[in-house]
Parts: C-alpha cells; sequence; structure tokens
C-alpha cells in the first residue's frame, strides 16, 4: 500500500506493509513528543538535513542516510529542513511476527540505526522506493504480502551489506571506554524498565560501578545515572502522550512500586507531575 505525505502511522503500520513519501514540514509536525514505535521502518532521505533522537542518541542525519528501526525504538525528530523529502516503507509488527528473521534484529540493534551512503549507492535505494510507490499505486496493485516477506529479506541483507561497505570505506577503530559505553546503552535501553540503579548495569558488565561512572563519562560527556533517565523519560512521555494506558500502569510498567513515586521522579525531572505533561 502506499502513503503520501500526511497521516504517518505514529505506533504500528495498519497494514502489513506500506510506502509513502514525507516532506520536511509534515515531518516536523510529529517532533512534539518522542514516540515508540512498533513497526520495523526503512527509510531514505533523498534530499535536505534533519535531527532526530533516536532511543537515547542524537543524530543528525544527510542527503543520502539511510535509516533503519527495528520494533520497540524511541525516535524523536527534533528538526527537518524545508526543502527535506524522505521516502519510508513500514512493515507492521503482525507482519514481523508472521514473516521476520533473525537478521533483522541482529542488523537493527546492534549497531548504528544509520547507514551513511555512497551516492550511487544512493541512487539505486532511491530508484527502487521511486519504482515500489509506484507499484503499490497501480490498479490493481502489483504487490502483496508474499512479495513484500521477499523484498524484506532483500532489504536486511542489503542494510548489512551497505554497513559494511561504509565501515570498511571509513575504518574507525572502536576505543575501549566507546565499547563500554555503546554495551552500557545497549543495557540499558534493553533493562530500564526493571534496572534503576547503575549498579545492575555494572554488574552485568563486570565493572565497578566507579568504573562505569567515569568511562561512560569520558566516552560521552553524561552521566550514567543520566542515560538511566534519559531512557525511563523517553518511554514515559511516549505513553502518556500516544497511548491512553493508565497512569498506575505506566509507572509499574516502569519498574517503579507505585505512582507516587513515579510522580515523584517525573516531576523531578521534568518539572511537572505526568498528569500534568499528559494534559498539556
Amino acid at each position: 500500500m502506499k502513503q503520501k505525505d500526511k497521516n504517518i502511522p505514529l505506533l504500528d503500520c495498519p497494514v502489513d506493509y506500506l510506502f509513502g513519501d514525507a516532506s520536511g514540514k509534515i515531518m516536523n509536525e510529529y517532533g512534539r513528543f518522542p514516540c515508540k514505535i512498533k513497526c520495523g521502518v526503512f527509510a531514505l532521505l533523498v534530499r535536505g538535513t534533519a535531527q532526530a533522537t533516536i532511543n537515547i542518541t542524537k543524530y543528525t542525519f544527510h542527503e543520502n542516510d539511510a535509516l533503519v528501526l527495528d520494533p520497540g525504538s524511541f525516535m524523536l525528530i527534533h528538526e527537518c529542513s524545508q526543502d527535506a523529502l524522505v521516502y519510508y516503507l513500514l512493515f507492521s509488527s503482525d507482519f514481523l511476527d508472521r514473516n521476520a528473521h533473525n537478521q533483522y534484529a541482529v542488523a537493527t540493534s546492534l549497531r548504528s540505526p544509520i547507514v551513511r551512503m555512497q551516492p550511487n549507492h544512493a541512487e539505486v535505494c532511491k530508484d527502487f522506493y521511486a519504482l515500489m510507490l509506484k507499484a503499490a499505486d497501480s490498479q490493481p496493485s502489483m504487490l502483496s504480502t508474499p512479495l513484500m516477506v521477499h523484498v524484506f529479506n532483500m532489504l536486511c541483507t542489503r542494510y548489512e551489506d551497505f554497513l559494511q561497505l561504509s565501515e570498511t570505506l571509513s575504518p574507525q577503530p572502536i576505543d575501549r571506554k566507546v565499547q563500554i559505553y555503546q554495551d552500557y546503552c545497549q543495557l540499558v535501553l534493553k533493562h530500564y524498565h526493571e534496572w534503576h540503579r547503575i549498579a545492575d548495569y555494572a554488574d552485568a558488565l563486570h565493572c565497578s560501578v566507579q568504573h562505569i561512572c567515569s568511562t561512560i563519562k569520558a566516552a560521552s560527556g553524561r552521566t550514567a545515572g543520566d542515560i538511566i533517565t534519559d531512557a525511563i523519560l523517553t518511554d514515559a512521555k511516549a505513553q502518556l502522550k500516544i497511548t491512553s494506558v493508565p497512569l498506575k500502569e505506566i509507572a509499574m510498567n516502569l519498574g517503579f512500586e507505585n505512582v507516587p513515586l513515579f510522580n515523584r521522579f517525573f516531576k523531578t525531572h521534568l518539572g511537572v507531575t505526568p498528569t500534568v505533561y499528559r494534559n498539556s
């Protein structure tokens, strides 16, 4: 199916798959608060620039940058240039449950969600998206769910190939501190709803709390505690703004024993209670 420039699904794709293109103006309308997506996302910035936070890291996107997000990712669009144009392909959570293979999770969760594509490769991808948009718009549609399973598998493989190529062309040895920081962030994204103490992550990484704190600070300029807090707050804000889940359920889902503790945590960091934030 095809969708153009408006009503981009915030949480999940309402059908098995959805092609679309969106302008910078439309994308900027989605930057008011973070959302936790349930679908799989493949996208290509055809022109312009954009800034967005993916999970707990802020990225700047340029022309020819490809983006791949797996379900459960947080996304907050900060700003897109007015001339920006994005091609995107969404796969619903139901489609992924029925058809996804392990390479998708491996490709998207262990590395950067951005691939800096070479211009010649980007041109091929642009042609691919344009062709698929045209196929989706044909009457009757030339696309089908069985066909899109093959497209999905192809995209996963191509993403991995392009990523490996970009790393080969621009080798960047990973410093040990950066490696620990990346491992720490991965653990936070996996366990923030149950582990609120730095000590839990230090134990999992077989490091002391002091070593974790000093290493995270040196590698990122942020504190280890701030990263945990950011993950919790991002999820909380997404649930408060995008869903109607009761406050008590949100608090429990995020690892708080009761609503007053959650209220205190939220207000300490944002200056307002969760209820005020939801209604604002």
